[in-house]
């Protein structure tokens, strides 16, 4: 059977079953849109895209290709001064992409001195699973960029993201790096969120400033995520910009510390991607001198900060989510039990849909710890909504009324307080509902 016969078959059989459950039938031959209808823009979203501070040395441009879709952007273009750093953590997945591998290796190898360094990424194909035809492909972008740019293609990183297994048109995007390069600026740094959104509802901004020795330091970070998100670098591409001076690799030092209690502590639906991505570029523009002592404490501290908040927005744009929830688990036996409860909480559909009918049905949290692995006692145990005292000491509490965990379930933002009661390892995980919006999206994500 051909794609376009598979492709008819599977319109059909969609359009069947939705006037089998009363919905509106839709003509099986009907042509697909050149772009789907804008999406409701997630209720947990901020008001607006912040504002972030100007990164001397990093400039950005975004521009539609019609690599999915027509009318929208799908490629971003970032060219970085002259001697800047790079770090990055990536996907631990077996079947990771092309670009995913690409990047791994252009950080291992030697930078040459004094080259600048660029990154381009589209949206709409993942270039995941396509063999070496997608080898093929990210060579053709880099090489591209790299001759456009003017920089050595070693480093020239790459990502893609969206569908699975489609060889990625390359062409498309080679098509436009010209328009990219001449449309480049250090204020265009909004438009690069956009160009990277799949099923996102909003674009994903955060920044801090250091005071460092002799001036400011800036950051300012972009990220996307929605759909197939949990720990090992969840399901996003992440890129952070900072005019410090500082060797790569203590950048790299940074954002590895700090990745498992940022990146690594946020699930939407319990699935890891292929394409996960973080990069981070340096490029010492800033007037103050090279990051050490009190002001790399200070530093760190603001880039965890940006990691944090774009993590959170990845959760608050999770696919249909409602509720923005943290998983707190204090009292554990040791940090790997805390985790293993945590997870198994966040991750449960049982519990993730009991938020999403407002129902404080705590017996679900308390399978779910029961399933996790984790060691647990029954007698000590307590669960709480919030500062609502729900279980402890084998049951539920006796002063708890279900009224009030109902009540409580009806903000747009939860936490969930389970103390284990056998020691002092803690750790929090953040996680949203699960919808009937989320199997929609993903239903029809494809097709």
């Amino acid at each position: 059977m051909g794609k376009k016969d598979w492709k008819a078959k599977a319109r059909a059989l969609k359009a069947k079953l939705k006037a089998l459950s009363g919905g509106v039938p839709v003509a099986a031959d009907a042509p697909a849109k050149p772009a789907k209808a804008a999406k409701p823009v997630s209720p947990l979203a901020p008001a607006s895209f912040p504002t972030l501070p100007v990164i001397k040395g990093a400039e950005f441009a975004a521009i539609g290709a019609g690599i999915k879709y027509q009318g929208r952007k799908d490629v971003m273009l970032v060219r970085l001064a002259p001697g800047t750093a790079m770090a990055g953590v990536f996907t631990r997945s077996t079947t990771r992409s092309g670009c995913v591998r690409d990047c791994q290796t252009k950080l291992a190898t030697k930078v040459p001195e004094g080259a600048g360094a660029a990154i381009i990424v589209n949206s709409g194909n993942s270039n995941a699973f396509t063999g070496a035809i997608g080898d093929t492909a990210v060579a053709a972008v880099t090489g591209g960029v790299a001759a456009a740019l003017g920089v050595p293609a070693s480093r020239v990183f790459s990502s893609s993201t969206g569908v699975i297994g489609e060889p990625l048109p390359f062409e498309k995007i080679t098509a436009v790096i010209g328009a990219l390069s001449s449309q480049l600026s250090e204020a265009a740094i909004q438009g690069a969120a956009e160009a990277i959104m799949t099923t996102d509802t909003f674009p994903k901004g955060a920044a801090a400033v250091v005071q460092g020795d002799g001036g400011p330091i800036h950051i300012s970070g972009i990220a996307k995520g929605s759909g197939m998100i949990a720990p090992d670098m969840a399901t996003m591409l992440v890129y952070i910009f900072t005019d410090a001076k500082i060797p790569a690799v203590t950048l790299q030092k940074m954002i590895s510390r700090n990745v498992d209690e940022t990146f690594n502590s946020i699930t939407v639906d319990s699935d890891t991607s292929t394409s996960d991505t973080l990069l981070i570029a340096a490029t010492g523009q800033s007037d103050a001198a090279e990051v050490k002592g009190p002001v790399a404490k200070a530093f760190e501290a603001a880039l965890r900060g940006v990691m944090m908040d774009l993590a959170h927005q990845v959760v608050r744009d999770g696919e249909g989510a409602t509720k923005f929830v943290e998983v707190r688990v204090t009292g554990a036996a040791s940090n790997a039990d805390a985790q293993k409860a945590a997870l198994a909480i966040a991750n449960s559909p049982l519990v993730k849909t009991a938020v999403a009918g407002q129902d404080p049905n705590w017996g679900r949290i308390v399978a779910a710890i029961g399933k996790s692995g984790a060691e647990a006692d029954r007698d000590r145990l307590s669960i709480r909504f919030g500062d609502i005292l729900v279980a402890e000491n084998g049951w539920r509490c006796p002063d708890y009324k279900e009224e009030d965990g109902a009540v409580y379930m009806l903000n747009p933002e939860l936490l969930i307080h389970v103390d284990m009661g056998l020691g002092k390892a803690a750790r929090s995980v953040w996680t949203c509902d699960l919808t009937s919006r989320y199997i929609e999206i993903n239903a029809d994500y494809r097709s």
